[in-house]
């Protein structure tokens, strides 16, 4: 699959995880945080909340649509999220 460089980059948070517990993770512009991200632990239910402007529905009906990787390789936004992204705050 085809990548691209982009601003954003996706970073699991500092939180202790427990079995089955959510994944969380941090998606940021640079070094500011923009959103917290979550998903399940077999990905079929996410979410995201905004720092500034809240929570939305995902246009992705699950997590292997929004990220990228994983496994061996570093996971990352994939390019329909990005393109989600950069229309939701506008830029």
């Amino acid at each position: 699959m085809a990548t691209m460089t982009s601003r954003f980059s996706i970073r699991p948070s500092d939180d202790n995880r427990e079995s089955f517990a959510e994944y969380r993770y941090g998606i940021y512009d640079g070094d500011t945080v923009l959103a917290h991200y979550w998903h399940d632990y077999r990905g079929d239910e996410h979410g995201i909340e905004f720092v500034l402007n809240g929570s939305y529905d995902l246009p992705f009906n699950n997590t292997i649509k929004f990220l990228d990787g994983g496994g061996p390789e570093p996971l990352r936004l994939s390019i329909r999220a990005i393109d989600w992204l950069t229309q939701r705050i506008g830029l």
